[in-house]
Parts: C-alpha cells; structure tokens; sequence
C-alpha cells in the first residue's frame, strides 16, 4: 500500500471515454499480428447495437467468452497489437475528455481505467492517457501465450465496484472522496460508490435511474451542460427549422455560406445591429450542417427562458467589466476539442453616435481566441436586422413589408498574430468589406435616426448643430430605419 491518501477519478471505456465500443479497433489489430479472424459475420451489426444502445446480457456474454479466444495466444503479439491500438483509441477520444482527465489530475486526484475489457488490450492505452492505474478484466497466461481463460473476477458490474475497492484499498485512495464517470446501467453500484458519479452518455436505463437520483448527465463530445435528447442536441432538432421559409417578418439575402467550415475549429464573427441578429447569424450557421457554440453577455443568459435554452445548447455567458478570463478559457477549450465558436467582437449593439459609424470598432476577444488556437476567423456582414427588430423596441416588427436583411460570409481573415489589437482592427476591417456600400457613408442622423439604436427608457442624443446640418444629403448607413 502506498500510503497516499486522496480521491481519485474513475473512467470507463467504451462510450465513456471513446464514442463507440474499442473491440472492433482491438479485433483488427490482433488480426494483424496473426491472431483472431478480424470482422466476423454480423459482428460490425452488433457492434453497432452496442455503440447506440450500451451493454446488455448478451454483449457482456460475449465479453466473457472473448477470453477463450484468446488460447494459444502469444503474450508479446498481443502486446503489440495492444500498442497499436492504442494510437487508434487515441483518435477516437472523445473531445473533452482529455480536459476532464487534466482537469481531476489538477484537484489532486488520481485517475484510473475501469473496464471490462482485457487488461493486456487496454493497459497501452491507459498509459498514453497518462492514468495512473487500470481495473480490467485479466487474462492467464503460461510459458508466454495465453490459456484462454479469466485470471480472476470477470470485471463487469457489482465484480467491478469490487475491483476498484481492492485498488483503493492498494493505493490508498477513498472512494467517498472519488468520482467516477459511466455510460452503462451495469456500472450503478459503482457510481453510487463515490462521491461525485456522472452518467457519461448514459444508455436509456443509466439515464433514468441518473434523473431519479440526482446524478449530473454529460457527453464528452460536447462542452459541459450541453443537453441531448434521442442522442442528438437542441441545435440538430433546430436546424431543419432555421430556413427562410420559417421566417415571416423578413426577406433574406444570404452569400458566402461555404466559407464556414464544416468541421474543425473556427471562429465566426459578425457586426451587431439588433436583437434579431442572432436569428439570422444561426440560419447562416445552420447552412454548415454543425453546432456552434455562442459567446453572448450575461443578461442573455440572465433572462428567464432564452437563457435556459442558451446555457443547454452551450452557450459561453461573457459578464463584461469583471475582467474574468473565463468565458476565453472555455472558448478556448471548446476550440481545443475542434468545435465552431461564434461572437460579436463588438460586444454589443452600439449605442447611439456609435451606431451610425461607418467605422466598426471591437473588443479583442476573438483575436486572443486566434492567437490562442489558430482557428481561422470567419467574417460575417449583417445589414438590415435594426429594420426587424430596432434596439429600442421589446419585440420584433411584424409587418408586411417584410424588409431586405443581407448577410455575406467572407474568407478567412488573414492575421499577423502578433498583436491582439492590430488584429482586431483586421478583423473589424474585414467584417466592414461585407457591409453594402451604404454602410461606409459618413453622416450626421436625423433625430428620427438617432432614437431608433437606443435602450427602452433611456434618451436619445441631440446633436448640437444647426437645423440644416441634420438633414443628409446622402443616403447613410442604416437610413431612417437605423
């Protein structure tokens, strides 16, 4: 026993730490040191069962017996084919379970691998990770080749609860001040054996008995407190619903759509102009078939209904003033697990004088994102959403006139990186490129103008000039309508 006295962190494997079951990927490289007979009829058909529906009697049967297969096995080929399995489980890990693994290592505990499946498999993997010890089923072995048998407990269920107890007990750790994260029902003893247990993409049965007892629900393909119902998020049952058609009270002109990535990290920024901006900037970003994740100041996420629907689908709350790098930090992270991120570098709709400055000027959050991650940064152009919805009015306009909103989704902006507010001002400058000519006029507004981008309750300024000095004589940016 090592005398050391502290927590530790529990992992499974399949569908917990990686998406799907790790026999396939094992299956294949055992096949290619000469052993095992690769995919076997309708295996790739249960296999797929087991990724979407979790462990049952008859795959944990099947586990069982794999053992037993393994007779006259060679220790040192299965090792290898241990070894490359374990680059291929590495590419398989899901986003953010890398973080979650850093981030008990940095409270003090010690994490560990708790599986059924074969130790001599999984063992490489594990130690890639970094774990620091591994709970597995055993496989005997005599004169170096395996004997086809389990060298103890099969590790599955209640056996595997008092596994991990007999490690503790090894290693000094104490459950009641441990976690553990699973998908499967079967690992309930487990999980209610520590102190922190988290159903990790939990099959239907986890799921229910996980809302009966309180038990937080999470999936390491998405940030923390991202929702999903029938295996898919707010975001994916939204998007068939993000289209013109579902759009009554505007017209919309959307370009350059397929300059959002499909996949990988990415930054999409976008001018902010009115409350509805973020109804057209989705139905943009909805065209990239993705979730996005979106970067919104707190009283989005204050509000009683939209902020509920916002925090579920992964929104990051930006609380302004306060100088907290964390709404960054889990950008960033989000970026680090290859996800989309979109936000106005402006912060917010510009007040006043500032609405009508044909000079858009932002806040260097999406340029530290870059500099941070690489991720390209996306520019997007909105013109005509104040038209919908002015900022000083509660709701949207529901009319008849149906006003023109365009949208055009520019290239990557190219960055220096090497100053976060020369960056910006690039960034800026090519978010203006996209706006339509008129946006570019210099003007003094009419009062009319001048009320339109204001707070309810709050009073707008009277420019100080003479009379004929308010009267344009060009058409400005955002007209009468501002």
């Amino acid at each position: 026993m090592t005398g050391r006295i502290g927590g530790a962190a529990i992992f499974d494997l399949d569908r917990t730490l990686i998406s799907g079951p790790s026999g396939p990927v094992f299956a294949r490289r055992l096949h290619d040191v000469g052993h095992g007979r690769g995919d076997l009829p309708g295996m790739s058909t249960f296999y797929r069962v087991y990724e979407l529906a979790g462990e049952n009697l008859i795959t944990m049967q099947a586990a069982r017996l794999f053992a037993r297969t393994a007779r006259g096995w060679s220790v040192d080929a299965v090792a290898k084919a241990a070894d490359a399995a374990a680059d291929d489980l590495m590419e398989a890990l899901q986003p953010y379970a890398a973080g979650l693994i850093e981030e008990q290592r940095a409270a003090g505990r010690r994490v560990v691998m708790a599986t059924t499946s074969p130790e001599p498999l999984v063992t490489p993997f594990a130690n890639a990770l970094g774990f620091d010890g591994v709970v597995a089923t055993r496989w005997a072995a005599q004169d170096g080749n395996y004997v086809g048998a389990v060298d103890g407990p099969f590790v599955w269920g209640r056996a595997k609860l008092e596994q991990v107890k007999v490690w503790a007990a090894t290693e000094g750790a104490d459950l009641k001040a441990s976690s553990a994260y699973s998908d499967s029902y079967y690992d309930a003893p487990l999980l209610a054996a520590v102190a922190e247990p988290v159903a990790v993409n939990p099959d239907a049965r986890l799921a229910g008995l996980a809302n009966l007892r309180g038990w937080p629900v999470r999936y390491l393909d998405v940030p923390a407190g991202v929702v999903k119902i029938g295996g898919r998020e707010l975001q994916e049952w939204m998007r068939p619903m993000q289209r013109q058609a579902f759009l009554p009270n505007a017209r919309v002109d959307m370009e350059g759509t397929d300059n959002i990535p499909r996949r990988g990290a990415a930054i999409v920024v976008f001018n902010h102009r009115s409350y509805f901006d973020g109804t057209i900037v989705s139905m943009a970003l909805a065209r990239a078939d993705r979730p996005f994740r979106f970067l919104g100041k707190k009283e989005v996420f204050d509000a009683p209904l939209l902020g509920m629907f916002t925090r579920m689908m992964g929104g990051i709350r930006v609380e302004r003033g306060t100088g907290s790098d964390e709404p960054l930090e889990r950008a960033i992270e989000a970026l680090r697990a290859g996800e989309a991120i979109s936000m106005s570098p402006e912060g917010t709709i510009p007040r006043g004088p500032a609405f009508f400055d044909p000079v858009l000027k932002g806040r260097w959050g999406a340029a530290r994102l870059a500099h941070a991650t690489h991720a390209p940064v996306i520019p997007m152009g909105l013109w005509g959403t104040e038209k919908v919805w002015p900022r000083n009015q509660r709701l949207p306009r529901f009319d008849m006139s149906r006003p023109l909103i365009t949208v055009r989704v520019g290239p990557p902006v190219e960055l220096a990186y090497d100053d976060p507010d020369a960056d910006t001002k690039r960034i800026m400058s090519a978010i203006s490129e996209l706006l339509p000519p008129e946006s570019r006029v210099r003007r003094d507004p009419r009062l009319r103008s001048w009320r339109r981008p204001t707070l309810p309750g709050t009073r707008a300024i009277r420019p100080r000039r003479p009379r004929a000095a308010l009267e344009p004589t060009r058409s400005g940016r955002g007209g009468d309508d501002g």
